[in-house]
């Protein structure tokens, strides 16, 4: 694999994670891209990471070992016509999409089988393009891998061991029972978040008392509503009935809270709360699911100039990154806090140590 030659058709967010993750690992491959956002594949050429730009789907992929697919779910089908006359037979076609059905069926109708893995990074992010991709976006995530039926296991073997080595966790999953999956614990959160905020848009006075007032448990919840749009039209378009079919469960789960609100029935609504609680704190804190884990810290301090700069000057003097960090006006803390953001749990952990060491009075999330 160190010298192997990887094609991109699409380098967005995640295509774009996905080739600096093998540059990081494996400098010595060369990789083609190809993108409609020529500004994205400069800076990737600007960056050392694409090799070789192409401004087609052309011959240029001819010689790649592993070709992926990184654009809209339903725009990938538009390229395996060509595709089909350009790979090699040793060749690993894949591609990132979160909905598998219908490009497994397009894979079937043009004959590829014996070149498709389907790949399924769980990860993400709300921003979006080339220009936030990270290398280590992928890192402790889970990597669905969808093969096709008449793909060698060979192949498989390889590709496995592939996304391990840039420090995903393989699953093997058959294509359609990864669409349920996703639809549940990926979609579905989406469409909520949408819908809850475009909710309050509508319930909101014309003073945006809502918008003004909205503290960390709305904006936890639907800071997801946040992605492109375009993506997840493609990906409700590409999973419909799974989505429908797990939409109508969930109106239902709604119904039965409204009826527990409405007949007020003190035992049922704690059940529901407490069956919850429940069940969220067995998962797993690790990111290893779609929607990433903010890493961050409330810290209470007092309203007095040069209380930002103390902290961050302690965080800084031990060599610990901030992400993002500010006064939260609004929130579900008696005090005034500082919300102070981090770049992975290792610094998130380490400042809350160094900050109580500090006599200062910190919350997690």
């Amino acid at each position: 694999m160190s010298e192997s030659q990887v094609g991109f058709i699409g380098l967005g967010l995640i295509g774009g994670s996905i080739a600096k993750a093998i540059k990081a690992k494996y400098p010595n491959s060369k990789i083609t891209a190809f993108d409609l956002n020529e500004q994205a594949l400069e800076q990737a050429c600007s960056e050392r990471v694409v090799d070789i730009v192409s401004y087609a789907v052309d011959d240029s992929f001819r010689t790649c070992d592993i070709i992926f697919l990184c654009t809209p779910v339903s725009c990938n089908i538009t390229y395996l016509n060509t595709l089909k006359t350009l790979i090699k037979p040793s060749c690993i076609l894949t591609d990132v999409g979160s909905v598998k059905s219908n490009i497994h069926e397009k894979i079937i109708e043009f004959d590829l089988e014996e070149y498709f893995i389907g790949g399924h990074p769980m990860a993400g992010s709300e921003k979006i393009g080339y220009e936030n991709a990270m290398a280590h976006l992928i890192e402790n995530a889970y990597y669905v891998i969808t093969p096709s039926s008449r793909v060698s296991q060979e192949k498989i073997d390889f590709y496995k061991n592939f996304v391990a080595t840039l420090g995903s966790i393989p699953l093997v999953l058959d294509y359609k029972e990864h669409d349920y999956v996703t639809a549940a614990i990926s979609h579905l959160p989406h469409i909520i978040a949408s819908s809850l905020v475009n909710l309050v848009e509508k319930k909101d006075s014309n003073e945006q008392i809502m918008k003004n007032i909205a503290a960390g448990g709305f904006k936890d919840i639907t800071r997801i509503a946040s992605s492109s749009p375009v993506m997840w039209q493609q990906i409700c378009l590409s999973n419909q009935q799974n989505i429908s079919l797990l939409l109508h469960d969930y109106i239902e789960e709604l119904n039965y809270a409204k009826e527990l609100i409405d007949s007020s029935s003190c035992q049922e609504i704690y059940d529901m709360f407490d069956q919850a609680r429940e069940y969220r704190n067995s998962i797993t804190n690790s990111s290893l699911g779609p929607i990433k884990k903010i890493y961050e810290l409330y810290c209470d301090i007092i309203d007095e100039a040069g209380g930002i700069a103390t902290i961050a000057t302690i965080l800084a003097g031990n060599h610990i990154s901030i992400k993002n960090i500010g006064i939260i006006h609004n929130r579900e803390f008696v005090d005034g806090v500082l919300r102070i953001e981090f770049y992975d749990e290792e610094a998130s952990k380490r400042a809350l140590g160094l900050l109580k060491k500090h006599r200062y009075t910190v919350h997690e999330r």
